[in-house]
């Protein structure tokens, strides 16, 4: 969003944009809890601003527009009613008549200068008092203006405004590593550069605002951001009384103490998944610490998102051991928690530090996003009971994603290159001069390569950069033999997919670079300057969904049966439509959609049909006509359940 502001060129601006101080609520409230005359004074200005906003958004979207209609919606719940609940601007304030300019439909250029000053405002009232409900108004309007496309906003002062609004933002997210408020029965407030930094679960960055308000009560059809549900839904933001109780379990090893809070768990499987003989799922004791090497352990405790485990020495947290020095950065991880990461802050309404179960990690931390953790605002592993999941992507899955995206892809090559190639005889001479981040930059080639986003291209230079690293290295067979043994071992350790569909792509890949590698390695090679980067697919594009499993309970025993209606019968989905896809039709677009349910169905009928009528679904030929019947009538029906 912040491209969007810098257009019209405020960083200029910003040398000259008025400062702002930071005050704290309790900083403006004098004794007897009266509002201030700066406070009260802001809250007028959001009120006039958000009154003229609101009846020119009423009145374009009264005209039919479909854009207004969304915008003024998303306007009403995240702008206008925690401002209204929670008493910072009344009601009547903004239900005054309008005067006839105001009544006057706009466009959506207009419609954008008057969200931007709106997101003035109210940034500028968060910025002097950072209320939960004026934090959680201000990130409504920020998403409102990202919407609206900040870029088109008309106005002479534009660049001004904009400026304004850059050192409002400043303020608010001047806090080191950033900071996350608890709203009650609300969103989580987010600031910060962890908040600029955040990534989705494939590490693909989301490009926010410098303040959003964060879905946690897992209703939100905008996920990962609140659109207002929890306010439908009742959401409460209370810890239960039935959540695991929140103590430390030590367990000697020969270095270190191994520390464990079950009661902190996310249960990410990480450890259990990573170091079966270790951590041990189901097992009491649940860490055998003989069962695994001294560095696999502590390995395995990086990678707790979580915080559960830790690491002692004579008695206290050995941080060192276990805390990764990363960037701040808060990741939506696929159908659980937000992962929270270097350093960031934690903080209740009033701005308290939330209190942390024992042995917590002050550097990382999971925080729920179902709405359903026992031991909220951190998450206890209710999404695996809850069935919560985010909306499934609408196109066919990229290697890159099906592998888990680039987190996967560098837990994959840390394994390779701090675990196997340093203790390897032909790899570990090769690699004795990597840089520190050779892991991180291996991964981000295969994510690209893989379709993902352009990392190694736009961090190392692209396709030029790595063949620089092979020439002159002459590297042998044996060497290139070796280096896909051990990648391949490291994908097994590191949990990447072992269906045979990635497999064979993934091996299908490792086989054509590292032949490429060696033969630009030799004397006098000359390898073709300008190549892109390789983009990598399914071989023969075959993907996991497309073919049924053998595996038992892989596929469910109901498989429905065909029945043709007669010619005077509606036509159902269960009874007519659903058995018309088998089992294999249903796999080869599981990703997308579910065949077999009727509400996706229904919702993708009419390109449904126009493939049944191409041939070009299912793969393995076109249905019969006397089929293809079935189903248009099902839509002419009125697509019945």
């Amino acid at each position: 969003m912040l491209k969007l502001l810098e257009r019209d060129g405020p960083i200029a601006g910003r040398a000259v944009a008025p400062t702002l101080t930071v005050l704290r609520r309790n900083d403006l409230e004098p004794p007897g809890g009266a509002m201030s005359p700066v406070t009260e004074a802001a809250d007028a200005a959001v009120a006039s601003v958000l009154r003229r906003v609101r009846a020119r958004m009423r009145a374009w979207s009264a005209s039919g527009d479909e854009r207004a209609t969304s915008w003024s919606a998303w306007l009403e719940r995240t702008v206008v009613r925690p401002l209204v609940g929670g008493g910072v601007v009344d009601a009547a304030r903004l239900d005054v008549p309008e005067v006839p300019e105001q009544r006057r439909m706009v466009g959506s250029a207009e419609a954008a200068g008057m969200c931007l000053d709106l997101a003035v405002e109210l940034a500028e009232a968060a910025a002097r008092d950072a209320r939960p409900e004026v934090l959680e108004a201000c990130a409504g309007a920020l998403r409102l203006l990202t919407l609206t496309d900040a870029s088109t906003a008309t106005g002479d002062d534009s660049s001004a405004r904009r400026a304004r609004l850059l050192a409002a933002l400043d303020v608010l997210a001047a806090v080191p590593a950033g900071r996350v408020t608890v709203s009650h029965d609300g969103p989580y407030l987010a600031a910060g550069p962890g908040v600029t930094a955040m990534v989705d679960w494939l590490g693909q960055r989301l490009d926010p605002p410098p303040v959003v308000a964060l879905c946690r009560c897992g209703a939100s059809a905008a996920k990962p951001w609140c659109d207002g549900s929890h306010a439908d839904t009742g959401f409460s933001g209370a810890t239960r009384d039935d959540r695991v109780p929140d103590r430390l379990d030590t367990y000697p090893a020969r270095q270190f103490e191994i520390t464990d809070n079950r009661g902190l768990c996310a249960h990410s499987a990480r450890c259990t998944d990573g170091l079966p003989t270790v951590f041990r799922a189901g097992e009491e004791p649940f860490v055998a610490p003989a069962g695994g090497r001294a560095d696999d352990i502590l390995r395995a405790v990086q990678a707790c998102p979580s915080g559960a485990l830790g690491a002692m020495l004579e008695g206290r947290r050995a941080a060192a051991l276990v805390d990764s020095d990363r960037e701040p950065s808060i990741e939506v991880s696929r159908d659980g928690p937000y992962r929270l990461t270097g350093g960031i802050a934690v903080v209740d309404a009033e701005g308290r530090p939330e209190p942390r179960p024992v042995g917590y990690s002050p550097e990382h931390a999971s925080l729920c996003r179902c709405g359903h953790s026992t031991n909220k605002p951190f998450c206890s592993g209710a999404h695996w009971h809850a069935d919560f999941h985010d909306p499934v992507p609408g196109d066919d899955p990229t290697l890159f994603a099906w592998a888990g995206g680039y987190p996967a892809l560098l837990r994959t090559t840390r394994l390779f290159y701090e675990r196997h190639v340093a203790d390897d005889d032909l790899l570990a001479p090769l690699f004795a001069r990597m840089e520190p981040d050779h892991p991180e930059r291996v991964a981000s080639w295969l994510s690209e390569v893989f379709g993902g986003p352009e990392l190694y291209s736009q961090r190392y230079g692209g396709y030029a950069r790595m063949i620089s690293q092979h020439i002159g290295k002459h590297l042998t067979e044996a060497q290139r033999s070796r280096w896909i043994t051990l990648l391949v071992r490291s994908a097994d350790e590191a949990g990447l997919p072992s269906d045979p569909e990635f497999r064979a792509a993934f091996a299908g890949y490792l086989e054509w670079g590292t032949r490429i590698a060696v033969e630009n390695s030799t004397e006098g090679a000359a390898p073709p300057e300008g190549m892109p980067v390789p983009r990598w697919w399914w071989v023969c594009d075959a993907t996991p969904a497309a073919r049924p499993s053998a595996l038992p309970g892989a596929e469910p025993q109901d498989v429905p049966e065909v029945s043709t209606p007669a010619d005077d019968e509606p036509v159902g989905f269960a009874a007519h439509v659903r058995g018309l896809f088998r089992p294999r039709d249903r796999g080869s677009m599981r990703f997308v959609f579910d065949l077999w349910e009727c509400d996706d169905v229904a919702e993708h009928a009419d390109e449904i049909l126009g493939r049944l009528r191409d041939g070009s679904m299912p793969c393995d030929g076109p249905w019969p006509e006397d089929r293809v019947a079935v189903f248009a009538r099902w839509i002419d029906d009125g697509r019945r359940p």
